[in-house]
């Protein structure tokens, strides 16, 4: 029998809620993109930024309430092993707003420093418990790891335009090096020990986020394509392949609010094919760029019903 809550809803409101903000946002960056690229400057992707901002807004109330009333179930999440990981998730959504709204520059540098700010703190945090652990094991890794450190390649996207050179390579540099050592010790967890639970199985579209946001940011820092620029297009682009083709397998894994896992790191690599095809003008990134940005609608579509439909079914934020 499933376990029945003892306590209000509110209380097992997840930190991972925020990664539907990072989903809604990468979707929103994705469709501005193709409205540049594709549509000629048209507007319509502001109605998608609007319905973003508010679900920031009604998610961090939530949290808040939760902050307020009960504050031991925060500090359990964040003395867990595995649901630390998803605290940056906040700071990262507050970056990819400021993405969302660049041509509003106070709006966006505002949203960039507080994100900046709080995405540092929770790296030095989330990786200071990593070093002093007492209760990690290797089958706590998952790709949820990248998201404390590796997040810091996201600033530069704004931070470049912003006029903060020497931050944005900061926190790049950050975000790059130990994309490279959290990717080593992530890939020999699935290689030589049990497979994700079916829950955590979603977050392996993670993988897809740093080489395609890295991508984008690192373009952005030196002013066009070059080629270790390729290199890590190629990678996202290799990576991708290799979950689409493994794509049964995660149809087969049920709804669950992880399953947000898939939309950001797909509308990350739909916004780097976007600027592949604005560099070189070929058409299969044209090509790869349309294909990803129907697949990615089609996606945070199914998404929205289904966590709408679990959230009357009183589905979402029980005890696991």
């Amino acid at each position: 029998p499933e376990p029945v809550p003892t306590s209000p809803r509110i209380s097992y409101f997840p930190i991972s809620f925020f990664s539907v903000i990072m989903g809604l946002s990468g979707f929103t960056i994705a469709w501005k993109g193709a409205a540049a690229i594709f549509f000629h400057n048209a507007s319509f992707w502001s109605a998608f930024a609007y319905a973003t901002s508010i679900a920031m807004i009604l998610v961090s109330v939530f949290y808040a309430i939760k902050i307020w009333r009960y504050p031991h179930e925060v500090l359990e999440e964040i003395r867990h092993p595995v649901r630390i990981n998803f605290f940056p998730s906040f700071s990262i959504s507050l970056l990819l707003l400021s993405v969302v709204w660049q041509q509003e520059i106070m709006i966006s540098h505002w949203l960039w420093i507080a994100g900046t700010s709080l995405q540092v703190a929770f790296t030095i945090y989330v990786m200071s418990s990593w070093i002093h652990h007492t209760h990690y094991t290797l089958s706590h890794a998952n790709p949820s790891w990248f998201i404390p450190v590796v997040g810091n390649i996201i600033v530069p996207i704004t931070g470049s335009q912003l006029g903060y050179t020497e931050l944005s390579w900061f926190c790049f540099s950050i975000g790059i090096v130990f994309w490279l050592v959290l990717l080593t010790i992530i890939m020999y967890r699935l290689f030589f020990h049990e497979p994700l639970p079916a829950r955590m199985t979603p977050m392996l579209f993670i993988l897809l986020a740093p080489p395609s946001v890295g991508f984008v940011s690192y373009t952005g820092l030196v002013g066009g394509l070059d080629n270790f620029a390729r290199v890590i297009y190629y990678i996202a682009l290799f990576l991708g392949l290799l979950l689409a083709l493994n794509m049964f397998r995660f149809i087969k894994v049920p709804f669950y609010i992880s399953s947000w896992a898939y939309s950001f790191p797909l509308a990350a690599l739909t916004i780097a094919s976007m600027k592949m095809f604005h560099f070189t003008a070929s058409p299969f990134f044209q090509f790869i760029s349309i294909l990803l940005l129907c697949l990615l609608t089609v996606l945070l579509v199914w998404l929205v019903v289904r966590t709408v439909k679990s959230i009357f079914g009183a589905e979402l934020c029980r005890p696991e």
